[in-house]
Formats: structure tokens, C-alpha cells, sequence
């Protein structure tokens, strides 16, 4: 190892991945979120019509209210030695829109994110080496943690399966196909399973429905046109689940998966929601994609039958290509997208208060109908406990603080969502493509090894493309002469 590359290694922030991740969470995410909603159209009792429009957001630094009244900044330190939570206020302007006419725009708190210490929305990120000092800062922190309640706390990265793309598995001769499809944050988790020959699938509140059945209600109505989806050449096999449906047109195949999936009234609606929300939104989520979804969930089909006739192999679930993280600023977008758009999160309450209040003969404030402490204690208490949205436990995580190793070796770690009371046997083996990725070593013994792991020292963790710098290296490739699908 010459002196130049450790001299690169001992200038980089290991923690960087981090901080860049909680940066577009704050900078762009949240506000995704906030068009995901677009407006809120609370019902009034006497049947007027008003829809809150969400114009912009606006999250702060964060500041401090003191008991005489005053606001002012506070740092780091401060909230360490206060015992106190370091965060910003989330301000979003929202438009009434009274029967056709607009209201003045009103400002409103809706809650607090947890402030990443070295992010841009920390004051130390403006400091320099002796204001640091100044703030009863360590210049060489690297930040990458949070201050919650003066405790100091680290998200630790969790390793998912690579979104939108299906993985072809085998176990005691059952084929699986696994697929997590993600459109702009959220993440519907599908499972296509095949046993003694017919093909389940299972997401959202459809369970071990028969996989033709979807194909049906997505268009493909005739067996013929079923077929050549999947292919004429496992036209046995097709067969077999064809027959396994009681369904042999679109409508009836709706009123199918209605019944398997626990649907009983407006069933057209609700199917169709089913179709187009939840089954594979990363291709889209109207109606206008169900061909789509169609061909793509055929050629699940087709391969998962391929695997069980040895056509093709099964995939290396623990190959690192099949792999992602999911950082800090993922993991507060899940648990802020949860919190806001939840059953009973953010906007179902806002609704309730609006229409509770408008009959009492009244139209409220914004303000007064949002309960603003819901996301801040949601959040804080989900980052106090480590209990996350989805069941996940021990995401967050009291920082390590004996030597500075420890801390970086902490930020640094990498959790598997497999459970360690399963053998797993493969999963907890060195895998080739973990050379330079993950440690070798540093993993603990006994029933975590190899579930529970560390970025190597010179690893770096890459964040991908959004549509735009996409779109924008598909025109410097085409003119380039290179084209590019």
C-alpha cells in the first residue's frame, strides 16, 4: 500500500455516502413526497368545495425556543450538553382553493427531521478548521450521526435486493422469483412462487394468488394470447394454471382476485387500484401500463418455469450486483413517507380535523389541523428505538464513541435483512465480488457472522442516476455515435 493512496484515504470522509444520501433526502425527497400528495381535498359537510393545494417546503436550520419566547441557532455541542434533540422545522406553504377561489397562501409547520451532523443543514457545514474549535467541534469528525435527545446516534446502512430487478431462486425444488419494485421512493415487494407446477404470487394484500389470474385481469383474456405471453413452448405447464383459475374473461378474473384477496364491495375500483398501484409500479401507475405489467409479469412466469425445467440457472442472490444499500436518507424517506401518508399519518389526520372542525359551522386555520408533533415524535421515536417502518429493528443505533476507529468502523456498518436464527449458510460465506467492498474481518462471531458487516477501508458507496442525468448521458452518448436503450 503506497503513501499516496493512504494519504487519499486519510483526506476522504469514509462517511461521505452518508451525509450525500441525508442531503437529497432533505433536498429533494421530502419535497417529492409533498407532489406525491399534490393537494388535500377534505369533505365538507354542507358540500362546498375546497382542496388545499401544497405549494413549496421549506426546512430550516436548526434553531432552538427558548422558554422567554426567543429563537435562535443552535449547535452540536449545545444540544449534546442540553440533552436535547438536534433538528430542523419542516415549513410547507399550502393554497386553500375555496369553492374555485384561492385563498392567501399560509405557511405552516408540519413537524421535525433529526439534523445529520456535517450535512448541509448543519452550521457546522460553513465552519472552517478553527471555527470549529470555536463551537466545541473536532475538526476531524467526520459527522455522519445524529444528536437525539443529547444521545449521539447513527443509521446504520441496510442491504436490500437490487430494485426492480427479478432474481430467479430455487430451494427444495420450489422456484421463486423475487422482485422489489420502486417508483420514486416506494418500494412493493413481490414474490412469484412455483409449486407441483402452479405459479403463486404475492404483494401487497394479494397472497398466493395464481399468477395467470393477474395476467387475465390485465388484458390477456384468451388462453391463446396467455400462451404466446409465455411462451408456446411450456404450453403444458401453462396449461396447468390456466385451469387452476376459475376465470375466463377480464371481468370474471377481477371478481377472482377480489375473492383471494379479501375485496368485497366496488370491486372494478378496487381491483383496477390493486393492478395499477401495487403490482409492479416501477413500470408505471395508471392504466395506460397494464401491457406492460403484463409482458413483464409473463416473462417471470416463463422464466420461472425455465428454471424448474433446468433451462436456465438460478441467480447468485449474494452476488453484490444483485445488491444495494439503502443509507440513511432512504431509510428517513421510508419512515417520513410512512409517518405523512399512513393510514392514520399526517394527511388522514389534517382531513379529519378539517371536516370535524367545518361542522361546528367553521372553516379553521391550516395550522390548527395539523398536528405537528405526529411526524416529530413518529420519527424520533422510531430514531430513539431503532424500530422502523416494515419491522425492522436495530436501524438506529447508539454511536460508539471508545476510540475513533470504533466511531468510523460504526458509521461504517452494513446490516443483512436476513434473520440470524436461520442458518443461511451461503449468506454468511465470503463472496468474490466482496473483494474491496466489504471487510473480510470485521465481522462479529457466532450467529451474526457474515450477516453483520463493514464497508472496507476503501470502499465508497455510488448513488446512481435520477431520469434527468440520465437522460442527459443518453444525449452525450448519442452524439457520440453510441445509442444506448
Amino acid at each position: 500500500m503506497n503513501e499516496e493512496f493512504l494519504e487519499q484515504l486519510i483526506e476522504r470522509n469514509l462517511v461521505k455516502h452518508q451525509i450525500e444520501s441525508y442531503n437529497r433526502f432533505v433536498e429533494d425527497r421530502i419535497q417529492a413526497i409533498l407532489n406525491e400528495v399534490g393537494s388535500i381535498e377534505p369533505e365538507l359537510p354542507d358540500g362546498e368545495d375546497l382542496v388545499i393545494k401544497i405549494v413549496d417546503v421549506d426546512i430550516k436550520r436548526p434553531e432552538i425556543h427558548e422558554a422567554d419566547g426567543s429563537v435562535r441557532k443552535i449547535t452540536p455541542r449545545e444540544a449534546r450538553m442540553r440533552d436535547i434533540t438536534y433538528s430542523s422545522e419542516i415549513m410547507v406553504e399550502m393554497a386553500p382553493i375555496f369553492e374555485g377561489v384561492k385563498q392567501e397562501v399560509e405557511e405552516v409547520t408540519i413537524g421535525e427531521i433529526p439534523v445529520m451532523v456535517g450535512s448541509d443543514m448543519c452550521w457546522s457545514s460553513d465552519w472552517d478548521e478553527e471555527e470549529m474549535r470555536e463551537n466545541g467541534e473536532d475538526p476531524k469528525d467526520p459527522g455522519g450521526y445524529f444528536i437525539i435527545n443529547g444521545s449521539e446516534k447513527t443509521i446504520i446502512a441496510m442491504e436490500e435486493l437490487a430494485n426492480n430487478k427479478p432474481v430467479f431462486l430455487e430451494d427444495d425444488g420450489e422456484q421463486k422469483c423475487r422482485v422489489n419494485s420502486e417508483n420514486s421512493g416506494y418500494v412493493q415487494r413481490h414474490v412469484l412462487e412455483r409449486e407441483k407446477d402452479i405459479i403463486d404470487i404475492s404483494f401487497a394484500n394479494v397472497k398466493n394468488t395464481p399468477a395467470v389470474a393477474l395476467l387475465r385481469a390485465l388484458g390477456l383474456e384468451t388462453d391463446k394470447e396467455i400462451i404466446e405471453a409465455i411462451g408456446e413452448e411450456y404450453a403444458s405447464d401453462i396449461y396447468l394454471n390456466i385451469y387452476e383459475v376459475d376465470a375466463s374473461n377480464q371481468e370474471e378474473a377481477f371478481e377472482y382476485i377480489a375473492n383471494r384477496s379479501g375485496v368485497t364491495n366496488d370491486v372494478e375500483e378496487r381491483v383496477g387500484s390493486i393492478l395499477d398501484d401495487y403490482l409492479l409500479p416501477h413500470l408505471g401507475q395508471d392504466e395506460e401500463f397494464r401491457d406492460d405489467k403484463a409482458d413483464f409479469l409473463a416473462n417471470m412466469i416463463r422464466n420461472t418455469i425455465a428454471l424448474g425445467k433446468g433451462d436456465i440457472t438460478t441467480d447468485d442472490i449474494d452476488h453484490y450486483a444483485n445488491k444495494r444499500l439503502n443509507l440513511a436518507g432512504e431509510l428517513l424517506e421510508m419512515q417520513f413517507r410512512s409517518v405523512f401518508l399512513g393510514k392514520w399519518g399526517l394527511v388522514a389526520r389534517m382531513k379529519y380535523n378539517f371536516q370535524k372542525s367545518a361542522k361546528r359551522g367553521r372553516l379553521p386555520s391550516l395550522q390548527s389541523t395539523i398536528v405537528s408533533d405526529t411526524l416529530s415524535k413518529q420519527i424520533m421515536g422510531a430514531m430513539a428505538t431503532g424500530n422502523w417502518v416494515g419491522g425492522r429493528t436495530g436501524v438506529c443505533q447508539t454511536l460508539e464513541r471508545n476510540n475513533r476507529i470504533k466511531t468510523l468502523s460504526h458509521l461504517r456498518n452494513i446490516v443483512s435483512p436476513l434473520s440470524s436464527d436461520r442458518q443461511h449458510f451461503e449468506a454468511r460465506d465470503l463472496h468474490p465480488t466482496h473483494w474491496g467492498r466489504i471487510c473480510p474481518i470485521k465481522t462479529p462471531e457466532g450467529m451474526n457472522i457474515g450477516l453483520r458487516t463493514h464497508l472496507a477501508m476503501s470502499a465508497d458507496v455510488s448513488t446512481g442516476m435520477n431520469e434527468m442525468e440520465k437522460n442527459a448521458l443518453k444525449n452525450t452518448l448519442s452524439q457520440e455515435g453510441i445509442e444506448v436503450e
